[in-house]
């Protein structure tokens, strides 16, 4: 039997690029933080992210997802919840409830006009000091991506979904748009810089 995969669609490189968006969003979450709760916004058809991380509580996101969650996620303490990026205005949690937010390869998306609302909302949620991560793929990599997908090495289905492509300076006004000091924001690459990351800490 083949893994489950955190995507749609058919792609061969689909399963290691799902596996290394993990592998850097796992090394960005601060220690102290697994204490507590994650959520994963847009955690795909199988939240492989939440599968292998480790947090008190976990909580996957998706407008695919039909809620609860198999009785197998249960198991490892992951639950699912309906949410469509595109059409609910308010995530399913208090304020200042939440530790870390994760967004790995959902940004690009997004409608541009929702990114604003979407992460006020994620600022609304976290804790004090509490983090959002977010991966996207590097803006110049758009027509590469378009070929890797008519040669079937990514999901044709996820980048035909493509909203838009960002750089680092385009994400940052965003964060800072929502209420995230400019001075609590990192950025960086992996990938050979076809990928980037960036972390808003909710001061």
């Amino acid at each position: 039997m083949s893994p489950p995969r955190g995507t749609r669609g058919y792609g061969l490189l689909e399963g290691f690029l799902a596996r290394q968006r993990a592998r850097m969003a796992n090394a960005l979450i601060p220690p102290g933080a697994r204490a507590g709760r994650i959520v994963d916004i847009g955690c795909g058809a199988y939240p492989l992210f939440l599968s292998g991380t480790v947090f008190r509580e976990k909580f996957g996101l998706d407008r695919v997802a039909a809620g609860g969650g198999s009785t197998g996620l249960r198991e490892q303490g992951i639950e699912i919840l309906h949410f469509d990026v595109e059409k609910d205005a308010r995530l399913p949690f208090d304020d200042a409830s939440v530790d870390v937010v994760t967004m790995l390869a959902v940004f690009e998306h997004i409608a541009p006009q929702r990114l604003a609302p979407l992460t006020r909302d994620v600022l609304r949620v976290l804790k004090p000091g509490g983090m959002l991560i977010l991966t996207t793929p590097a803006h110049w990599t758009a027509g590469i991506l378009r070929v890797l997908a008519r040669l079937r090495l990514v999901s044709h289905e996820e980048i035909d979904e493509h909203k838009d492509a960002y750089s680092h300076g385009e994400i940052v006004p965003v964060l800072t748009a929502a209420g995230f000091a400019e001075n609590a924001i990192r950025c960086g690459s992996f990938e050979l810089g076809l990928n980037l990351w960036v972390t808003a800490r909710k001061t």
